[in-house]
This record gives structure tokens, C-alpha cells and sequence, in this order.
């Protein structure tokens, strides 16, 4: 056992909810963090955006923890609350004071079962999530990467955007809400991950305390319907306003649990430069990048980045292109499968390769470091493995060949395996 693993006490409690405990003695902090299994995979026609709009109403209050109260409340201790849904989890954290996360966990306890949906803070509710939905519509990247994602999945419930459909957000009753709340907020179905100043088992006999008490319920089942394979390379084509092009290539990828998912993230880094996991850390540059040096170096594009995720089901990589106004899409395209030719023809050289994954590395690491990110990355890898696969993450790109690359590149990045969108600006733009 290594030491990392020595310092994380798991449990779980008769409930059925999950504990992640980390003790971090570097900083006077404490980070807590609630991963409930439900985003978009979990929705259907109908109520597709649903998750982020409970996520948005579990910041109502309850009886015991009103709203203004409770913000007020976080802010005066010195401390910092959000939520992110995603496709295939939603999660609640707090960062406070070590002698002040208390709060944070009595809220979090309080919050698991007691939300109202009150139907005036419903009501209240729909007009800001339909005013987010519009104004990611006036995004060009939003609209293309919506259509590149439906294209890409015809079956999976992948297929609808995390925002849901304009259709269901105008219809969705309180009761649709609720239901979906009380379905998979349950501590079955939840992993609570803490990282920072405290005594483990302290820190475990309050998690008792606080959420022992909640009846256990079963958790929830979910069959995802998987994607059929595909047979041919799909295009889009998006026409809207603006002076830019835009391109994006979406290829199929693995699952994070997959063999191949550390080989495709050095590839990633070779091409693109590495993708960032965290979803709360940052980037760095990515001037050595293949495709960086091709298209921005080349002139035909202002920026170009790549995006691989962690995902419970087969998902996608993408890479995304804005496109100079003196060029086309059609133009970035064909740079950008004359690189992958050359990947697929040439092999890549010892020196680059080591580059690529000490860049890796060096995101990977660097976005793991502070407090938050340790809490976020206990509970994080749950989601779709375990933390098993965050211990290992950087010795198993360490690992990774060139034959590895130029193995994956060859099953991955193949034109009958990806949807091409391509954006238009349309200087005159009236919506017809």
C-alpha cells in the first residue's frame, strides 16, 4: 500500500453513502465535497436539463438553512460554496476555514433531504435557466459543439447538451423537479469527499452524526443504451452571426477506465497539448503542440486546443479550431489531417514523446495540488473508477509508447469515426 493510499480513510456508512477522508496538514483549510451518480446521461426526453436545474434549487434554502442566510453565512466565515453538473454526476463543494467546516457539513446533510422546490422558486427558477440556454445560443461555440454532439450520439443519452432542450425547460412541472431530487439524492447514491486540516476519525464520528441519521434508500439503477458503432464520418454545419469561423473534429474515445484512455491523452498532448481533467484547474500553453505549430504558426487559425475527458461510458475527443477570417474550415481541416497523416506515417521521435508526457504530467500534477482540488479529485475519481485511478494516472502516462500513440492513433483518429462541425459567421445574420 502506498503511503498516498495509507493517508485516505474510505468507508462507507449503513446508509450507504460513501466517505473519502484525506488529511492535509499544509494549510489551516478544509474542502468538502457531495458527488451525487445523476447529469445528463441519466435524462430523457422530456426533462433533459433537469439535473442542473435541481442543482440550481438546492441553493434555495430549506426550513433550517434559508438562502440569503446561508450565503451570508459561508461568506462572513471566510469561506467559498458552488455546484457543477456534468454529464454523468453532479457535485456541491465548500472550501472553509478549518474551524469553520461545520457549517458546511450540516448544510450539506440538511440539504440531502429537506429542499423544498417551493412552486414560486420554481417558477422564479425557469426564467433564469431559459435565459442560460439563450445565452449559450448566442455562443457560435455552444451551438456547433451542440450539434457535433448530437451527430455523434444518436442512442446514448450523450446526445442532448448538459443544458437540456429548450422544449423541456418551458415545460418541466415542479413535480418532475422534485421527483428527480428525491430519486437520486440519496446517500446511496452519493460519495462525500473531504480533504484538509482535520483528525480522520474526528472527522468521521460528526459525518456520522450528521448523516447517519438519513434513512438508507436504494440506489437507483441506470442502464445506458449503448452507441451503436459508426459506420462513416458525420459533418455539421452551423450558420450563424459573427466575423469567425470555427472547427471542431470530434473523434471517439474511450471510457476513463479504458487501457487505451492514457495512451490517447498523450497523443492529446502531442497534438494539441494536454487536456485539462479538472475541471477547476488550469491550462498551459500548448505552443509545442503538432497542430498549434501547423495551423496557429501556419497562419490559418487564431487558437486551437483539444479536449479529452473522463467519462463513465465511451465519450469523445475533440479538437477545437477558431479559424482565421482570412480562411475556411475547409482549410483548417485538411492542415489538420495532414498532421494526423504525418502522426500515422512517421513515428514519433523519443524526444517529443518524453515532452508530450512530462507536459501531462505537469498539468496533471499541477491541478491536483491545492486543497480544493485534492477534495475534488477524492471524490472525482469515484465517479467513473476510483482513486486508485488518480494514484496511478501519473505513472501509467510515464508508461506510455511510441508504438502506444501510433496504436491508438490509428483505432481512434480515423475519418469514419467522427463528426466534423464546421461554423459560418454570416455577417448579416437575422435568423432566417
Amino acid at each position: 500500500m502506498s503511503k498516498v493510499q495509507e493517508s485516505i480513510l474510505k468507508t462507507r456508512l449503513r446508509n450507504g453513502l460513501e466517505v473519502r477522508l484525506k488529511e492535509v496538514h499544509t494549510a489551516p483549510l478544509i474542502s468538502g465535497w457531495v458527488w451525487y451518480r445523476v447529469g445528463s446521461r441519466h435524462e430523457r426526453a422530456g426533462i433533459t436539463g433537469i439535473s442542473p436545474w435541481v442543482e440550481h434549487m438546492q441553493f434555495k434554502g430549506t426550513p433550517d438553512f434559508p438562502a440569503g442566510v446561508l450565503d451570508r453565512a459561508i461568506s462572513r466565515d471566510g469561506g467559498y460554496w458552488n455546484a457543477l453538473t456534468w454529464v454523468d454526476w453532479t457535485s456541491y463543494f465548500e472550501t472553509m476555514p478549518a474551524d469553520r467546516i461545520d457549517l458546511a457539513l450540516r448544510l450539506e446533510a440538511d440539504r440531502m433531504v429537506h429542499s423544498e422546490f417551493s412552486p414560486s422558486e420554481v417558477k422564479s427558477e425557469r426564467t433564469v435557466i431559459i435565459s442560460e440556454r439563450e445565452g449559450h445560443q448566442n455562443e457560435p461555440t455552444f451551438r456547433l459543439t451542440e450539434e457535433v454532439q448530437a451527430a455523434a450520439f444518436r442512442v446514448h443519452s450523450y446526445h442532448h447538451s448538459v443544458v437540456g432542450d429548450m422544449a423541456d425547460l418551458q415545460t418541466m412541472t415542479r413535480d418532475q423537479l422534485y421527483e428527480h431530487y428525491r430519486r437520486y439524492y440519496v446517500p446511496s447514491n452519493a460519495v462525500l469527499a473531504i480533504a484538509g486540516d482535520f483528525r480522520a476519525r474526528s472527522m468521521l464520528k460528526r459525518i456520522r452524526e450528521l448523516f447517519g441519521a438519513i434513512p438508507r434508500q436504494p440506489r437507483p439503477e441506470h442502464h445506458s443504451r449503448p452507441e451503436p458503432a459508426q459506420t462513416g464520418e458525420r459533418r455539421v454545419t452551423v450558420e450563424g452571426p459573427g466575423e469567425t469561423p470555427f472547427l471542431e473534429i470530434a473523434y471517439r474515445a474511450p471510457h476513463a477506465s479504458d487501457s487505451d484512455f492514457h495512451s490517447l491523452a498523450v497523443l492529446d498532448s502531442v497534438l494539441t497539448g494536454a487536456s485539462n481533467l479538472n475541471f477547476f484547474g488550469g491550462g498551459i500553453s500548448n505552443k509545442t503542440s503538432r497542430l498549434y505549430r501547423a495551423l496557429v504558426e501556419g497562419e490559418v487559425a487564431a487558437a486551437v486546443r483539444g479536449g479529452l475527458a473522463a467519462t463513465v461510458d465511451p465519450y469523445l475527443y475533440s479538437i477545437n479550431v477558431i479559424v482565421r477570417s482570412d480562411h475556411t474550415p475547409e482549410q483548417a481541416l485538411e492542415v489538420l489531417d495532414g498532421e494526423v497523416a504525418r502522426l500515422l506515417d512517421q513515428p514519433i521521435e523519443a524526444e517529443e514523446l518524453t515532452k508530450a508526457i512530462k507536459q501531462a504530467r505537469a498539468l496533471f500534477a499541477y491541478n491536483s495540488e491545492s486543497i480544493t482540488n485534492q477534495a475534488f479529485w477524492l471524490g472525482f475519481s469515484e465517479m467513473f473508477a476510483d482513486y486508485a485511478w488518480f494514484e496511478t494516472y501519473l505513472e501509467c502516462l510515464s508508461k506510455v509508447t511510441p508504438q502506444d500513440v501510433l496504436d491508438v492513433a490509428s483505432r481512434y483518429l480515423l475519418p469514419k469515426k467522427r463528426v466534423v462541425g464546421m461554423y459560418y459567421p454570416m455577417m448579416d445574420d437575422r435568423g432566417g
